[in-house]
């Protein structure tokens, strides 16, 4: 069997974490299986970096931040494989350049092509356990690039699907996929399997457990994919297409706090100008997620939609260069939570009672946006916590 094996930074975050995960490792590698293990950088050692390289400019160009960044990561996977030698077992760290990783040209948000396997497969051949930087790639220039925040998770089912791993294993610092955050809502319980939709879902609405592009390529590739704890030996939660799935109509609650509203004022009410205003923000590469259109009045419309915090200042420069209207206003201080569930797709009236949950505790509905497995709200982002625990409830999700 082939097992690919992804720990994060907390689970290398020191001597000890590093030799326990050599120690999981190790355990499948004497069962005969062969081990494929990718590692993010140690601790929050990736953050030192950007704290470092914005002491030295502010404004880093994007090639060099990657150049740097993708040193983290090699310094746990050196370190993993120098911990497994000590323990006698032949080991192998590669960075993305030594694999081959071939991804796109973008830095900081690089999107990976092809792996070339031929470098893994020799060394596994040699009944290595083989070690592989996260996060990272090479590009057409041969530099650097780095995949974004969470990108080893990508990293990991790119190797799975690119070697057709029997699984691969996503160690975090929880024991799998909950029905809710449990350091938000105490209630919430694991779940045992999650189909691909509802992980993309979750982990595109704020979970956090998983990123979302690495839930898009197992989807695509059928890469069996599981969620498990690297501090103790539960199981965890399985990540798949099938019919064993659990029978819930919603299966669980996200949060992302991480949203701001802006609400364009007085457009003109004819055809192309929602084109000429979301045109102009994808050339910004400025995601857009809820979006609200009112009935036009006396030749004015509004739009109103929903990108991070980040973003916002950003697209209001924008329409402000470029579009003709009345008043613009963003407001940070909002925040989305959604129900995500397969079984919501044959049970009317499922929003309704995600609507009754926080019409009984009191909160408002700023913005709606609704999929075939998905309801979103906006609200006030001092709410979050409240708003999740009473959907929580409503929908007894807590319950065995």
């Amino acid at each position: 069997m082939l097992i690919v094996k992804k720990f994060g930074g907390t689970s290398v975050g020191n001597k000890d974490r590093i030799y326990n995960v050599a120690n999981r490792c190790i355990e499948d590698y004497k069962k005969g299986n062969d081990v494929v293990v990718v590692l993010s950088a140690m601790g929050k050692y990736t953050d030192v970096l950007i704290d470092m390289a914005k002491e030295i400019n502010p404004n880093p160009p994007k090639r060099e931040m990657d150049m740097i960044l993708t040193t983290g990561e090699q310094q746990s996977v050196a370190l993993m494989a120098m911990a497994m030698a000590a323990m006698g077992v032949p080991a192998v760290s590669l960075n993305a350049y030594q694999v081959a990783m071939h991804t796109s040209s973008a830095y900081s948000n690089a999107r990976v092509k092809r792996i070339d396997t031929e470098r893994i497969t020799a060394e596994l051949e040699q009944h290595k356990i083989v070690i592989v930087t996260g996060f990272q790639g090479v590009n057409k220039y041969d530099d650097y690039t780095t995949l974004g925040r969470g990108g080893s998770d990508t990293t990991a089912v790119a190797i799975a699907a690119a070697l057709h791993a029997d699984k691969c294993e996503i160690y975090t610092d929880v024991d799998g996929v909950y029905t809710a955050d449990p350091r938000k809502v105490p209630g919430a319980r694991k779940l045992d399997q999650v189909t691909y939709d509802e992980m993309l879902e979750l982990a595109t609405l704020g979970a956090g457990v998983l990123h979302n592009r690495s839930v898009e390529l197992a989807k695509k590739y059928g890469v069996r994919m599981v969620v498990r704890s690297s501090l103790n030996t539960n199981e965890g939660t399985v990540i798949r297409e099938g019919s064993k799935m659990e029978k819930m109509i919603v299966s669980g609650v996200a949060a992302d706090p991480d949203a701001a509203r802006v609400a364009v004022v007085g457009l003109k009410d004819e055809p192309g100008v929602a084109f000429k205003l979301f045109n102009a923000l994808a050339k910004q590469n400025i995601n857009i997620d809820m979006i609200l259109q009112s009935i036009g009045r006396h030749g004015k419309k509004d739009i109103s939609f929903t990108c991070t915090d980040d973003d916002a200042d950003t697209a209001k420069t924008v329409i402000e260069e470029i579009m003709d209207f009345e008043e613009i206003d963003i407001d940070k201080n909002v925040a989305k939570v959604s129900i995500v569930g397969a079984g919501m797709q044959s049970h009317p009236g499922v929003a309704a009672k995600m609507f009754e949950a926080l019409f009984d505790a009191n909160i408002n509905i700023r913005m709606i946006s609704t999929s075939e497995i998905r309801v979103t709200v906006l609200i006030n982002e001092k709410n979050v916590e409240r708003a999740m625990n009473a959907i929580h409830d409503k929908f007894n999700l807590g319950d065995e």
